[in-house]
């Protein structure tokens, strides 16, 4: 039962970082602060995802195809959000 959990969790965790297309579609997420906290906040979920789905994978042994899976998109999410911080705080800081 807990392996389902986690192997649910995971996939839920696929599609949420696409909410963030219909909600940029207001006026008020394209302003500077808001978008700036949008984007931060989708981009640190996606590497506790990425995190989330790994640990889940390694430690509790998950090992299906459908968490396989889970397992590669996001890892790859986690690396675009590490690239979404970089690009926006990296100039910042240099």
């Amino acid at each position: 039962m807990k392996n389902k959990m986690l192997t649910v969790v995971s996939c839920i965790m696929l599609f949420v970082p696409w909410t963030i297309l219909p909600l940029r579609t207001f006026q008020w997420a394209l302003e500077m602060p808001t978008a700036e906290i949008i984007i931060s906040s989708y981009a640190a979920f996606m590497i506790f995802s990425g995190i989330f789905t790994s640990i889940s994978y390694a430690k509790a042994k998950v090992r299906n195809r459908i968490m396989k899976l889970c397992l590669i998109v996001n890892v790859l999410y986690a690396v675009f959000g590490v690239v979404a911080f970089g690009l926006m705080y990296l100039p910042q800081i240099m």
